[in-house]
């Protein structure tokens, strides 16, 4: 009597467990093809070649300007995207510290997966989005080091933690704990009680681009792109299909 007992609770407990199941694939799916229905019509803005800059960094410059007074979370964010030795994209989110003629500046670890990276294969991209704008911008170019003096002038601008997390962080290796990051930090401000010097294996990348794209969200997704190539010394201006 027991064991049919028990055959029946294992029998119940089975068809739970499948009901349970076809739920959630019911739920899934039902999440899956919501995502497909989300969409909207891009109006806000237009781009055509009358109103485009001949030079790609004075159209960059308008719309930084533009996502700086935007009252975006972080305006300056940039998806910075390099390849492996064995062709393997990665791509990761950095904020934009300076951008001037010669290029556009972000700080990390040079021991990195991304330092890595650029260390064997040197030319990489940078993706700007601002949603609210419906904009994107497309950078590609030769991803070089920027000076020490160049990186240590904007290290003694980072905040005193900031600027001990660069020494404490073995930045894309293994950590068994946050606590061992922290107690890391914690010999370092008894190591560094005032200044904190740049650490060698830290500092600025400049990519220098040889090629922009400009993108400018429209109605029924027929967008406005416009690609500027450097060619002989000069910026080539070539709309694209969207």
């Amino acid at each position: 009597m027991i064991r049919i007992m028990d055959i029946s609770i294992k029998i119940n407990m089975t068809l739970l467990n499948i009901t349970s199941y076809s739920f959630y694939i019911t739920i899934l799916k039902k999440k899956m093809e919501d995502l497909s229905n989300i969409r909207r019509d891009y109006s806000k803005f237009s781009l055509d070649k009358n109103s485009i800059k001949n030079d790609p960094f004075e159209q960059f410059d308008i719309w930084m300007q533009d996502a700086l007074k935007g009252e975006f979370l972080e305006p300056t964010a940039v998806a910075v995207s390099t390849v492996s030795d064995g062709n393997r994209p990665s791509s990761r989110i950095v904020l934009l510290k300076s951008y001037d003629e010669k290029g556009f500046v972000f700080y990390t670890n040079y021991l990195s997966r991304k330092g890595n990276e650029i260390a064997k294969n040197p030319y990489g991209s940078m993706l700007f989005f601002w949603d609210k704008f419906e904009r994107q911008i497309r950078i590609e170019g030769k991803i070089e080091k920027i000076t020490k003096e160049e990186s240590n002038n904007y290290f003694v601008k980072r905040p005193y933690t900031s600027r001990l997390g660069a020494w404490a962080s073995e930045q894309s290796k293994p950590l068994k704990s946050r606590f061992t990051l922290i107690r890391k930090v914690a010999a370092l401000m008894v190591k560094y009680p005032v200044d904190v010097p740049l650490p060698d294996f830290w500092g600025g990348y400049r990519l220098i681009p040889d090629e922009f794209e400009f993108w400018q969200g429209r109605e029924s997704r027929l967008h406005d792109r416009f690609q500027y190539k450097l060619l002989n010394n000069k910026w080539d201006i070539e709309r694209l299909m969207p």
